[in-house]
């Protein structure tokens, strides 16, 4: 498949937190969403209202005539409804998914023309993001394919890069540590601080500031607090407080002697 841009009938399979901010960003783009399906009918008939879209709930329904369909549906989801996501579409239509942690190779055997394209962020309905500052990372069955997906991401994004399956499956990896896992310790410091009546918004400039050095200093570099040295006082204080609740309290001793290994290396 070889298209102009922005010539382009584009089908959305599913209507999720990262389906929604990704159909947005390519309509601010100049491209035209043709039809947007989720299997709820608030999610398709929201998001297709938003891009000016037809939708449907009904995966047998799809446009046969689409250029290209994106893909962004949870795994296990994907999985279940490829053969119908690709049965009776045009020969030269592109498929592409959008997860992390699905190699390129599933759409084998269901389509001539395939691909991924992943953006790697956090995504919330409610919440508008910046295209520009997201990293696209592009896979594709053909380096004319590859080129082209290339070219549609660089209209919303200044980083664009190619990864392969194996490159991207670290990605998702690293990027559960470094955003699901930090934000449930967000989560866990809101609970402790509403435990003593105060406001998770006093944490807000910390958090800011342990985000704003990661720009400048390595990681590692980075690291503060009594792990690093392992102040054995001040982590028998906190582990005290956290007696009431066992599966912090191991959390909390687990991460701290990681922090004080790792820094030993």
């Amino acid at each position: 498949m070889k298209k102009e841009l922005r010539d382009t009938s584009i089908v959305l399979v599913g209507a999720g937190n990262l389906a929604t901010n990704l159909a947005k960003a390519l309509r601010k783009a100049g491209f035209a969403i043709a039809q947007v399906y989720s299997r709820t009918l608030q999610s398709a008939s929201a998001l297709a209202e938003v891009v000016d879209a037809e939708y449907t709930t009904d995966i047998h329904q799809l446009k046969r005539d689409a250029d290209w369909y994106i893909v962004s549906l949870k795994d296990s989801v994907f999985v279940e409804l490829i053969g119908d996501i690709c049965q009776d579409k045009k020969q030269d239509a592109l498929f592409v998914h959008t997860a992390g942690s699905v190699p390129m190779s599933i759409w084998q055997g269901y389509a001539n023309y395939y691909g991924v394209f992943y953006p790697l962020q956090t995504f919330s309905k409610k919440r508008e993001v910046d295209f520009k500052e997201i990293p696209f990372f592009i896979e594709a069955s053909t380096p004319a394919n590859c080129e082209w997906l290339k070219e549609v991401a660089q209209t919303m994004s200044d980083k664009v890069y190619e990864a392969t399956s194996e490159q991207r499956k670290s990605l998702h990896l690293a990027a559960v540590f470094t955003c699901n896992f930090t934000n449930h310790m967000y989560a866990l410091a809101a609970d402790l601080l509403e435990k003593y009546d105060l406001p998770f918004e006093a944490m807000l400039p910390l958090i800011d500031e342990t985000a704003r050095k990661v720009h400048e200093l390595a990681p590692r570099e980075a690291q503060t607090g009594p792990a690093i040295r392992y102040d054995e006082e001040v982590i028998d204080k906190h582990l005290q407080m956290l007696e009431h609740d066992e599966q912090m309290r191991d959390l909390y001793e687990r991460l701290s002697r990681s922090i004080h290994l790792r820094s030993k290396e």
